[in-house]
């Protein structure tokens, strides 16, 4: 599946391309593809963390489509929509993934994109995950257009449609200068994942083009289609790379009900 800019659209994002929006991560198991972790009870701060995909032939997968130069994405966030982290587990020839995750007290939910081998397609599979300690959870942030990530700010331009594909377009400047050399990070110059506030359904959403396809630009701007699984208030995450750092933006938006909506009106797609 591919987009009007000929960039191809995977996971749950393919569903915006459509205006479909299904919200995935809520189950841990899906056309017989389980998530299993050794530990879903953990201690605090830094650690190893090891799982596995089991197939429908109950054994551990060990073949995956790459997708976005990784076979398999992991997103971790805790339930009040704080310590977000992607990062990219390596997995051995058995099919046991590990990745190092810094988890602070509190109730986590863990999201993996993945693609199977002999799948008809990517999917996203969701586990809670328990931090033992003093949980002292985090008021959702107030919704803003501004957000900024050390002495970059990111501009948030377009409204989230439930049910609907809309543009959203991420500029990003760094003191007060546009950033027109972003570097790709996974075949992209921007990655975003919006969770559904409530239940964190996930959306991972990636963006219109991509680098040396002759027409996307490095920056300042990174365009999105995305589409809201429902409405309601939802969390964005964009991850860009700049001077070899990976940083991320984080923004509360809530839902408009028609394109028209909101402080500057996204654009319909059918």
């Amino acid at each position: 599946m591919t987009n009007s800019s000929g960039h191809a659209m995977t996971g749950h994002g393919a569903h915006a391309a459509h205006g479909e929006a299904k919200a995935g991560g809520l189950s841990v198991s899906e056309d017989g593809y389980t998530l299993d972790f050794d530990s879903t009870i953990r201690s605090s701060g830094p650690q190893s963390v090891t799982f596995r995909v089991i197939g429908p032939d109950g054994q551990p997968v060990t073949a995956f489509i790459p997708e976005h130069e990784k076979e398999l994405h992991l997103i971790a966030v805790r339930r009040d929509t704080t310590g977000f982290q992607h990062v990219h587990p390596v997995r051995d020839e058995k099919g046991t993934w590990s990745v190092e995750l810094d988890l602070e007290p509190g109730a986590w939910r863990v999201f993996t994109d993945i693609h199977p081998a002999g799948h008809h397609g990517a999917m996203t599979l969701g586990i809670d995950v328990s931090v033992a300690g003093y949980y002292d959870p985090r008021p959702l942030p107030e919704v803003t257009r501004t957000a900024r990530v050390g002495e970059y700010t990111v501009t948030l331009d377009g409204e989230l449609l439930p049910g609907e594909t809309s543009d959203l377009r991420l500029t990003v400047s760094r003191d007060g200068r546009p950033v027109t050399d972003l570097q790709p990070y996974l075949a992209a110059y921007g990655h975003l994942v919006a969770l559904r506030v409530g239940d964190l359904g996930y959306l991972h959403v990636h963006p219109n083009g991509e680098p040396g396809d002759g027409s996307t630009e490095p920056g300042p701007e990174i365009a999105f289609l995305a589409a809201a699984p429902s409405r309601g208030t939802y969390r964005l995450y964009l991850d860009f790379q700049h001077d070899g750092v990976v940083r991320t933006a984080e923004f509360t938006v809530r839902t408009s009900v028609t394109a028209g909506e909101g402080h500057h009106g996204g654009h319909r797609h059918h």
